[in-house]
């Protein structure tokens, strides 16, 4: 039997203000989620349109462009070597994300999975390496990479990224939450080590290594200051030095080339991160820093 309804069929007043709390309580999140988008996506949005802009047309004369155009791309094409400087920027990802790829997996199963003595204490100190700032070590860190006779090359910029500690906490971190089963079956099947790191690990954190390739190639592809320590020859910068060279250069005063080539540097890492957020997403989860 249903319950019977309030006289005169209105709500107890109890009830109602429950229900005014909840949708206070829903539009809030709403605002607060938006406020985020605005924040976030504003200044790539407002660069966008900037990009578009006729060469007539003011900058800050209202938010939409009364003459769209995509000649601003090329025009910065035609400015400086657009297509040389994102060559040597994809070099140094690709070198980075492979050896992220291939050093974080065998980094975080040695640290989770095989058995050696002090793997504790090595798993401590390349956790407080991470309190450490880049600034601090920048300086040894050009010091070896001259001595090595990299500076003013791509392996040089590539070096000291070639492995990341929090990309070897996030594989840890994965390779932990594979059941230990899995594993026991494995080995009454005859597998040994490797065969387990290869045939039954790395399948179980595709999420993890989807989030170590796109850090990785967005921290190769993004950086400008190890770059700017390294190269001294032009032929050999990187994307956004090159964007450095365009903003500073005499001959070129116009913020629609600027934002031109800002979205022509934001687009490629835009394409990766669609092609990889189903397993980004995913690996989040998966990689979440353990102890």
């Amino acid at each position: 039997m249903s319950a019977p309804s309030p006289p005169g069929g209105r709500e107890p007043r109890r009830a109602r203000a429950d229900r005014g709390r909840r949708w206070t309580g829903l539009a809030g999140r709403y605002a607060a989620l938006l406020l985020m988008l605005v924040v976030m996506l504003g200044p790539i949005v407002w660069q966008f349109l900037t990009s578009i802009r006729g060469r007539t047309e003011n900058v800050y004369d209202g938010m939409l462009p009364s003459q769209p155009t995509l000649d601003n791309y090329v025009r910065v094409a035609e400015s400086f070597p657009l297509l040389q400087y994102a060559g040597n920027t994809l070099v140094v990802a690709a070198l980075a994300v492979t050896s992220n790829t291939l050093f974080a997996a065998m980094g975080g199963y040695a640290l989770s999975r095989a058995a050696w003595k002090g793997r504790k204490v090595v798993f401590t100190l390349l956790v407080a390496t991470l309190m450490f700032p880049f600034e601090s070590v920048m300086i040894s860190m050009f010091l070896t990479v001259r001595e090595m006779g990299l500076v003013d090359t791509l392996i040089g910029v590539w070096l000291p990224g070639a492995v990341s500690v929090l990309n070897v906490m996030i594989m840890r971190s994965a390779f932990l939450a594979v059941p230990r089963e899995v594993e026991e079956a494995a080995v009454l099947d005859g597998a040994n080590e490797w065969t387990r790191f290869a045939r039954v690990f790395l399948p179980s954190a595709k999420g993890a290594l989807a989030v170590v390739c796109l850090t990785s190639f967005m921290g190769a592809w993004d950086d400008f200051l190890w770059p700017l320590l390294v190269l001294t020859d032009s032929d050999n910068y990187t994307l956004q030095l090159g964007l450095k060279t365009l903003a500073g250069a005499t001959t070129v005063n116009d913020q629609r080339l600027i934002a031109a080539g800002a979205m022509a540097a934001l687009i490629p890492m835009m394409l990766l991160f669609l092609a990889l957020q189903r397993f980004f997403f995913k690996g989040v989860g998966e990689g979440a820093v353990k102890t």
